[in-house]
């Protein structure tokens, strides 16, 4: 939004007043339910104010966090999903967004240190939002566990598309299921836990990120913009020095 490459700091904020009214989601009573602050609603609200500006598409709105566990083990991952299209941009496939860039275990060492087997670990094909720029592919995740083990859920964008933008489609809803030895199909929903049994499959796949423009539309700013091709500002700053240091190697 700012345009150019800054290092984060309070002086960017100087000029911004925040108001949060007392009861509502961002400044609860003491006594309200709350879970997931920093790795739930942190998302959704970057997807009102980028909407809220125009800009860019929703990304999947969701870090799909996921554990499982028996009474003295415990195991935590955050898996990623599709990110928005913007006016100028292809949405990143398989990729975390905005407030998060956890790393997920290597699955050599999951399946060697707990009692499950990754079965499936892919991108989601075509479940990015379609338009002039396409947003990202979700994944799609299977665990295979092989003891009784309690699995919780805590996800978003179950229910609701993450938008597109500018005529661009809406990316696919995430789906959390567990897959029976039985040959049963049960659908999670966004948020919860349930014991599982030696066979059983918990499948997810995380929601695609929204499409942007109308496809094979180019409006009059893209239309400026290709003729100028100038950058919008000069590239410079810690993150494109550690691309370019990255590039060189």
């Amino acid at each position: 939004m700012v345009g150019h490459d800054v290092p984060l700091n309070q002086g960017c904020l100087n000029p911004v007043r925040v108001t949060i009214p007392k009861g509502s989601l961002l400044h609860p009573s003491d006594t309200a339910a709350v879970v997931g602050g920093n790795v739930l609603t942190s998302q959704r609200i970057v997807d009102v104010v980028l909407k809220a500006f125009e800009v860019c598409a929703a990304s999947q709105g969701c870090m799909n966090n996921v554990t499982f566990g028996e009474e003295k083990w415990g195991y935590y991952e955050t898996v990623a999903g599709g990110a928005g299209a913007g006016p100028s941009w292809h949405g990143h496939s398989g990729i975390h967004t905005h407030m998060t860039n956890t790393r997920i275990t290597d699955a050599e060492i999951l399946e060697r240190r707990y009692p499950v087997i990754l079965r499936h670990f892919s991108l989601r094909p075509n479940s990015g939002g379609s338009g002039r720029y396409r947003g990202g592919d979700g994944v799609v995740r299977e665990l295979l566990f092989r003891r009784h083990i309690m699995l919780s859920v805590l996800t978003e964008r179950r229910v609701f598309h993450p938008y597109g933008m500018k005529g661009g489609s809406p990316g696919e809803r995430g789906l959390n299921l567990i897959m029976k030895s039985d040959g049963r199909i049960i659908s999670l929903g966004s948020k919860t836990a349930i014991a599982t049994e030696p066979g059983d499959i918990f499948r997810l796949l995380t929601p695609g990120g929204g499409g942007y423009g109308c496809p094979n539309v180019m409006t009059s700013a893209e239309e400026d913009t290709s003729q100028k091709k100038q950058p919008l500002s000069i590239e410079r700053g810690s993150v494109y020095e550690y691309h370019r240091a990255q590039e060189s190697v």
